[in-house]
């Protein structure tokens, strides 16, 4: 099936599909590491869009030091999944590259996720300082675990916060020097 004239439709449908998914159970377990405020409408959402399938799943994998273990263990499973039919689909079964593969994937997801909560909050730092919203409060407790250790190596200089920018550098650099080490040692593991 690998080309036919679906399988690029096909292959994005399952991709997004997953992807948004995987994106909400990451977002609930950094939310609760992050001690973000859950009575927030938008932390709301998060928690009722994940708990039919975490509940049951943290009778089995109960959680570690305040970690929800079994949010971590949903997220690659579904990950992993998601390579899965798409590897099906672009005609190359590989289970082998959907276990392994799931881990650099998440990582990556994981630091976009703080990447880009930190620039829509400094965008809305911008545009609407000062008055109250649910997703720029949730923001800000979000992202306060990374920008506050920067907020104090770095004042503000003249009234500007520099530490999103800095964030956002070590971010990004993050990115560059852990993704494609892990996806080198992937393929390196694969047959």
């Amino acid at each position: 099936m690998g080309s036919g004239y679906l399988t690029n439709p096909l292959v994005f449908l399952v991709q997004v599909l997953f992807e948004a998914y995987i994106l909400v159970v990451l977002l609930r377990f950094f939310l609760q590491l992050t001690r973000s405020d859950f009575y927030n409408p938008l932390s709301q959402f998060i928690v009722r869009v994940t708990s039919p399938v975490l509940i049951p799943l943290r009778r089995v994998i109960p959680g570690v030091a305040g970690m929800d273990i079994a949010a971590l263990v949903l997220a690659w499973a579904l990950k992993a999944l998601e390579l899965l039919i798409v590897t099906a689909l672009s005609g190359a079964f590989m289970p082998g590259l959907a276990i392994l593969g799931a881990i650099p994937g998440l990582i990556e997801l994981s630091i976009n996720i703080f990447l880009y909560a930190i620039i829509i909050q400094a965008i809305l730092s911008w545009v609407d300082p000062g008055s109250y919203n649910p997703a720029a409060s949730l923001l800000y407790s979000f992202t306060a675990p990374i920008l506050r250790p920067i907020q104090r190596l770095i004042p503000p200089v003249g009234g500007l916060d520099l530490s999103p920018m800095v964030a956002i550098i070590g971010l990004i650099l993050l990115k560059m020097l852990l993704i494609p080490p892990l996806q080198q040692l992937v393929a390196a593991l694969l047959p």
